[in-house]
This record gives C-alpha cells, sequence and structure tokens, in this order.
C-alpha cells in the first residue's frame, strides 16, 4: 500500500502552515495542528500560487532562488537542494527573474515545489485548475 504525503493527505501540496487568515478553499478547521487543509488539491495550489505572487509583490521575491528561500528557509529545510530541485525540473536559473502571472512559468514552478514537498510528480491537470482559481482574482487587467 502506498503512503500519501501529509501534504497530499492535506489538499495542501505545498505544505502551507497555519497562518492568521484563511484561503479561499480552505476548510474552517483543520484536524492538523500545523498545517492548513484545503477541500480539494486545486484549492491548495491556488493558495501556493496566491502565497509565491505576494512574495513577489509584497516581499520583493524576484527570483526562484529568493522566492525558495522564503518559503522554504534554511532554519527548516534544506533550502539549497530545494533551489537545485525546482531549478532542474523548471530548466530556469534560480536567479532569473520570475513573473507570478505566467501561467506557463509558474504552474511549472508549483508542480516542482509540490513534488519537492510531497516525494511524488505532480499531478498537473490538478496544479493547472489552481492556477485557473487564482488568475481569475490576481490577473493584472
Amino acid at each position: 500500500m502506498t503512503k500519501i504525503s501529509r501534504g497530499l493527505r492535506n489538499n495542501n501540496p505545498g505544505n502551507i502552515r497555519i497562518g492568521n487568515f484563511r484561503y479561499k478553499g480552505e476548510k474552517a478547521k483543520s484536524s492538523d495542528s500545523e498545517f492548513r487543509q484545503f477541500e480539494s488539491v486545486e484549492w491548495g495550489y491556488r493558495a501556493m500560487f496566491v502565497l509565491l505572487h505576494t512574495y513577489a509583490t509584497k516581499r520583493g521575491c524576484r527570483t526562484l532562488r529568493e522566492i525558495i528561500n522564503r518559503y522554504a528557509p534554511p532554519t527548516e529545510n534544506f533550502t539549497d537542494g530545494y533551489i537545485r530541485c525546482v531549478a532542474n525540473a523548471t530548466h530556469l536559473s534560480p536567479d532569473e527573474p520570475v513573473s507570478t502571472t505566467d501561467g506557463a512559468m509558474m504552474t511549472a514552478i508549483v508542480a516542482a515545489m509540490s513534488a519537492v514537498e510531497n516525494g511524488t510528480k505532480a499531478d498537473i491537470a490538478a496544479v493547472w485548475c489552481g492556477w485557473q482559481l487564482f488568475i481569475a482574482d490576481f490577473s493584472e487587467k
């Protein structure tokens, strides 16, 4: 029997910790004491897009290295390895500028981050659905 990762059990493929506000699609009460739970994995992917977009627009994180250093800090993670895995999977340089409103770039990044977080390849259709949920609210019109 295959064990499902905590992130996927929680429909939280980014392993986003519980915080002071709720994302769209987040369950009102999490049965996990540390991590958020979402109604579906697509809502969990949307939350990842929202969080990464917030890092870029409000925290000045412009590159893959800056984003992942904030998302998975060295105090809790092997951040350099995380950056290398995502860079290799996406064919992006760690210091290349990232556009959080570029669907192709961001779905590749989030799918790669999900694979690092959960130890299994992301369902790209679910990642794309999460992108559609995100961009409906965050597109630059």
